[in-house]
């Protein structure tokens, strides 16, 4: 199997490339959110416990994102070649947990994709995608807080896999074609 981790702001095109991705490499997409709103729509135990959680308003607790990730990952495993987590991790102990939780499964995450756009960048894409599908979130108060939730939380991930040597910098500018071009030479090498 070959799992990826892809990772960057908030606009920086992980689902776009996500996509791409599995096209090209057979993949099999797991994106928290979703897994979340799959959980709880099929009324698992596990989706029971997520939407006590989120229904407050809260954040959902590592161990039981990860508990989650676990019973998807069995469930996909025996008929994927490997997975590309998108949303997860988003902190240190979490990316940790994940290791953990693919090595008892006899696997890894193999390279992490780390698509780099500067924030005015990632501003204006979100500002224009905001336009053109009308979600509420893509506004410019929103998109400053959800900047600074990466910078404060999830970017300190992007020095923890530089330095165990699986994260692959990715000049995130260009057109889809681009970008992929950049990811695939990366992980091919």
């Amino acid at each position: 199997m070959f799992n990826l981790v892809i990772f960057g702001g908030p606009g920086s095109g992980k689902g776009t490339q996500s996509e791409k991705l599995i096209d090209r490499y057979g993949l099999t997409h797991i994106s928290t959110g979703e897994v979340l709103r799959g959980e709880i729509a099929a009324g698992t135990e596990l989706g029971k416990i997520a939407d006590s959680y989120i229904s407050k308003g809260n954040l959902i607790p590592d161990d039981l994102m990860v508990s989650i990730l676990a019973a998807k990952v069995d469930r996909l495993m025996p008929s994927s070649k490997g997975f590309i987590f998108d949303g997860f991790p988003r902190t240190i102990p979490q990316a940790d947990a994940l290791s953990e939780m693919l090595e008892k499964r006899g696997e890894k995450i193999h390279s992490v994709i780390g698509l780099e756009v500067p924030d005015d960048v990632l501003t204006a894409r979100l500002i224009e995608r905001g336009k053109v599908s009308g979600r509420d979130d893509d506004n410019a108060d929103t998109i400053r807080k959800r900047l600074d939730v990466y910078h404060n939380t999830t970017s300190p991930l992007r020095e923890y896999y530089i330095r165990d040597g699986r994260y692959r910098s990715i000049h995130g500018i260009g057109s889809i074609d681009e970008i992929f071009t950049r990811i695939v030479e990366k992980i091919e090498q």
